[in-house]
């Protein structure tokens, strides 16, 4: 059922495992009846079985998250604290502003929440060819790693930079912060395969294939016909297959200082 411009917005508060109150829903279902006015009507949203399956499951990989990157904050004398991740249909109303679905995943720093549509997977998997948990989990794990930039102050600093450039410059911060965010994604999957075992035959695969998918180059290759580097600022398939790769293999913050190389 078709309302306004966006139709039926859902909005998905996931339950205690994912850090979020179950009783709480951001906003009611809005019915639209034709020649009839709007009635805002509150009701509980009701899952599919296929999102309840990738519910739990990104509840497993947010639990995960939050035991590596405690110990990993423990190691360097400080506290993390934990993200809340929000899962939602169509739209959604965050600190950072008004979101859809089109826009992706994405971590809002002023609330510290990670959003996810429920139709991305979907699309990663059947449209972009990125399939599998442990592509879903790669997202996740990347979206954390802003939260991880935001608790360090990173994401902060580099904001300020970008304020002070435009353009290109202001891109290429970008660039790196993203990258850096795809190497944290890294470090969290090679502590979390070392405490628990998490890695099975083809999830680093998987991981790649995601990180590949969202590269800027594809993406503005399969948008457009050609690429315009100068305009990226997430990265190519390349660099975010090599920073993640970086951050497994090493399992060391210190080597995801995307900021410190001479090229990334």
């Amino acid at each position: 059922m078709v309302g306004g411009g966006l139709g039926v917005i859902a909005i998905l508060l996931i339950g205690s495992l994912l850090g979020v109150d179950p009783g709480v829903l951001l906003g009611g279902v809005k019915m639209m009846n034709a020649g009839a006015p709007a009635v805002e009507e509150t009701v509980p949203y009701q899952e599919t079985a296929a999102e309840a399956e990738t519910r739990e499951f990104l509840a497993v990989v947010l639990a995960d998250t939050e035991d590596v990157w405690s110990a990993v904050f423990d190691q360097l004398g400080g506290s993390y604290r934990e993200p809340r991740l929000v899962l939602f249909s169509g739209a959604v109303q965050s600190a950072c502003g008004f979101a859809e679905a089109a826009m992706g995943p994405f971590y809002c720093p002023p609330d510290e929440r990670v959003f996810i549509d429920t139709s991305f997977f979907d699309d990663l998997g059947q449209r972009m060819g990125a399939g599998g948990d442990f592509a879903q989990a790669y997202v996740v794990a990347h979206e954390i790693g802003h939260h991880v930039q935001n608790l360090l102050g990173t994401s902060g600093k580099v904001h300020e930079l970008q304020q002070q450039y435009a353009g290109v410059e202001a891109n290429q911060l970008s660039v790196r912060l993203e990258l850096q965010a795809d190497c944290y994604a890294g470090v969290w999957t090679h502590h979390a395969d070392r405490m628990r075992g998490i890695l099975e035959a083809g999830d680093v695969q998987e991981a790649l294939g995601a990180a590949s998918a969202v590269g800027d180059d594809r993406l503005q290759r399969q948008a457009r016909g050609f690429v315009v580097p100068d305009s990226f600022t997430h990265g190519s398939s390349e660099q975010r297959m090599r920073w993640f790769r970086t951050g497994l293999d090493s399992g060391s913050m210190a080597a995801c200082d995307t900021f410190a190389a001479d090229t990334v």
